[in-house]
């Protein structure tokens, strides 16, 4: 079966993990979860709370690494699952993780970057001229990058990517989502647009 990497460690928004995890294990993926360390890793929970300036934190899931970064071999795999959270602010510093980055982009391979997660190839400096989303509060970190950060639901390519629209809550027709062309990229502002966007499913 093809591979895709999901790039994370703790502090990731728990359901822009386990949303694509699943969804890509029920199109037939295998998936792989790397992390610093193979460890148990701490996902949480952002919420919007009434009277608050910024989102709050509750601890979600765990779930179990399967590689370490530095024994990723990217060739391995078809796609590249980046999810947000805290994690992308210490994960952008890791080197393994943007030679992972580096490696995506340099092959034109499907990259899904949620919310905080377009930190990483920011830091990897990949994003240079292409349209990206991220979380609002970011759009001066996209631009600091060399990206146009698009305020939008889901920034995809149709190029080479099957896309499902999800069932349940939240979910929208494809024909509605704000989208914008930029190779094999897609992104999402906020765990509230994952569905939206769906998870990315490489033809090939």
């Amino acid at each position: 079966m093809p591979k895709v990497l999901i790039l994370t460690g703790d502090g990731a928004e728990d359901l822009e993990v386990m949303y694509p995890y699943q969804r890509l294990l029920e199109e037939g993926y295998d998936v792989d979860v790397a992390a610093p360390a193979v460890k148990k890793l701490q996902f949480v929970v952002h919420d919007f709370v009434d009277g608050f300036d910024t989102y709050t934190e509750k601890l979600g899931h765990t779930w179990p690494a399967d590689v370490a970064f530095a024994d990723v071999d990217p060739s391995d795999y078809v796609a590249v699952v980046i999810p947000g959270g805290r994690a992308p602010e210490y994960l952008r510093n890791d080197p393994d993780v943007q030679r992972i980055v580096k490696y995506f982009y340099g092959e034109s391979k499907p990259v899904a970057q949620l919310c905080h997660g377009p930190l990483i190839p920011a830091a990897a400096g990949v994003l240079d001229g292409r349209k990206t989303s991220a979380y609002p509060a970011l759009a001066l970190d996209m631009a600091a990058g060399g990206a146009e950060w698009v305020d939008g639901d889901a920034v995809c390519s149709f190029y080479d990517f099957k896309i499902e629209t999800p069932v349940g809550a939240g979910s929208i027709p494809m024909a509605e989502w704000n989208t914008v062309r930029d190779g094999k990229l897609a992104s999402a502002r906020l765990i509230f647009d994952t569905a939206a966007m769906a998870p990315l499913m490489p033809t090939s």
